[in-house]
């Protein structure tokens, strides 16, 4: 049985993450106060008997030059007893229509085990960031150059990032968690990190797209969504308006659910050809500073 967690949940849910993870109490006593909230968390119960848990972390993303809210998938875990049962696939499934119900287009995380790559491509995740050699802002310099004003040096971490489109933003709440946790590593230096993303609303994000592209006209067929089925169909997009409509007539694109995240994101479109790349410019799609 799958249950949103509640107000007594915290403890089972601390418990299994350390069970799985094995993170020092360091980290997981500031995880678990500035992160971890009931309502993003999912259990699943065998026999009332706490197994598997996953949190759906609220993010806001730019995408296009507007900010859309995002769920990073956090602390996806199953007891070894309880694994090879199928509690993960339907815990995942419902983040997604939880994801839909609450209006959230867009779901990213990061695997951290290459063969998780695997995994989470069964449930239509796409790899859509990538790592960098060049390190990013030293937030180390950040501590020493604002000693005692985290504000002046939130909002230098912030110009570095805010107008950077396919990027994970961070609200000061976030700053102040980052940079204490990463006083706990002694400020080691930070790269972008390896994720994916899964398109959660179709209809949403091209309709974002149409509104910040509004001389694209082109009609793109999505297929391949056999969780999300909604997601599946045609739309027509016409001077920043979109529309799902009927019939297979001039299709422009044809998109797995799969490829279409990495379209939108501008993923390596360029090895796609200059027809995907004219409508979907590449981009850097960056993910960084996530409490890993």
């Amino acid at each position: 049985m799958i249950r949103l967690a509640d107000s007594s949940s915290k403890q089972v849910v601390w418990n299994m993450w350390k069970t799985v993870f094995g993170d020092p109490d360091s980290y997981m006593n500031l995880y678990f106060r500035d992160k971890y909230k009931p309502e993003n968390t999912l259990v699943y119960f065998e026999d009332e008997k706490p197994v598997a848990s996953l949190q759906m972390l609220k993010f806001r993303f730019t995408f296009y030059g507007r900010e859309i809210p995002i769920y990073y998938l956090s602390g996806v875990c199953t007891l070894p007893e309880a694994r090879r049962k199928g509690y993960m696939d339907l815990l995942l499934k419902s983040s997604f229509e939880i994801a839909q119900d609450r209006r959230i287009p867009l779901m990213i995380l990061v695997p951290q085990e290459e063969w998780l790559l695997g995994f989470y491509n069964k449930y239509d995740f796409s790899q859509t960031f990538d790592s960098c050699n060049q390190p990013l802002i030293s937030l180390r310099g950040l501590n020493e150059k604002y000693p005692h004003d985290l504000l002046s040096a939130y909002k230098e971490f912030d110009s570095q990032y805010r107008n950077q489109d396919m990027t994970v933003q961070k609200s000061f709440d976030d700053f102040k968690t980052i940079m204490e946790e990463n006083a706990l590593w002694d400020y080691p230096s930070k790269n972008s990190l390896i994720g994916m993303a899964r398109v959660i609303d179709a209809y949403e994000l091209l309709s974002v797209y149409a509104g910040r592209n509004i001389n694209r006209n082109m009609k793109i067929e999505i297929y391949g969504d056999d969780i999300l089925k909604a997601n599946n169909g045609l739309y027509n997009i016409t001077d920043g308006d979109i529309k799902r409509v009927d019939g297979d007539a001039d299709v422009a694109f044809s998109f797995d659910i799969r490829d279409l995240a990495q379209v939108l994101l501008g993923y390596n479109t360029s090895l796609r050809g200059k027809n995907v790349e004219s409508l979907f410019p590449e981009k850097k799609p960056q993910i960084h500073f996530m409490l890993e």
